[in-house]
């Protein structure tokens, strides 16, 4: 069974705490996208929503980096209370120093990649992940549509890590929803993040127990 990580993006933050309790009652996992306005063309949160969710959270927190420079933040958040924390392939230098560092703070490392960069970049760092995050829409952006080629490129990593024997997971991470978990699921997708989906219905819970 994947686990479901909603997407606090989507979420809404004049009643954040509802939302909160939502995750803590039904999902998984908090999934924080955090963008620096530099490495992607928006802005969404830092460490004061980091650290408001994390008093409340129950469940683990998964934080995606889509900032530069991401090993100048890693002690902050894990002692914001980060679990899980993934950037960006092409955001470091040394990815494989990154990846270090995240263990070494105590945080289960992961790594992500947009859906114009093979996935084959990611073969090198698979034993060095608890997780690699497959994009299914560019980074950015809440409520794009679902890139329809993930689906092959999530078969391709699944294959690999199966034959390097990695102890890593795939999250799939863009228009995520109950209409495409279960072939997510089937094609190799260990955790699904899905936000607009969930937190603009009518009835999150459904949604998520629908994806399950």
């Amino acid at each position: 069974m994947a686990l479901i990580a909603p997407s606090m993006l989507a979420a809404d933050f004049l009643h954040l705490e509802k939302d909160v309790m939502l995750v803590n009652e039904h999902a998984d996992l908090f999934h924080l996208d955090v963008m620096d306005g530099n490495f992607v063309p928006n802005i969404s949160y830092g460490f004061p929503i980091v650290e408001a969710i994390a008093k409340k959270a129950v469940k683990p927190l998964d934080a995606h980096l889509m900032i530069v420079h991401p090993e100048k933040y890693v002690d902050r958040f894990a002692k914001a209370g980060v679990n899980m924390l993934s950037f960006h392939l092409n955001a470091a230098d040394n990815p494989g120093e990154v990846l270090a560092q995240i263990r070494a703070a105590g945080m289960k490392p992961g790594l992500a990649i947009n859906p114009d960069i093979p996935v084959e970049a990611l073969f090198p760092y698979l034993d060095q992940c608890h997780y690699v995050v497959l994009m299914s829409v560019f980074a950015g952006f809440g409520g794009q549509k679902f890139i329809e080629t993930t689906y092959e490129r999530l078969t391709a990593l699944k294959k690999e890590i199966t034959r390097q024997g990695a102890d890593c997971m795939i999250q799939v991470d863009g228009g995520v929803s109950a209409a495409n978990a279960a072939r997510l699921k089937d094609c190799g997708a260990d955790i699904l993040v899905a936000g607009s989906a969930v937190f603009k219905s009518d009835d999150p819970a459904s949604v998520i127990a629908a994806m399950r």
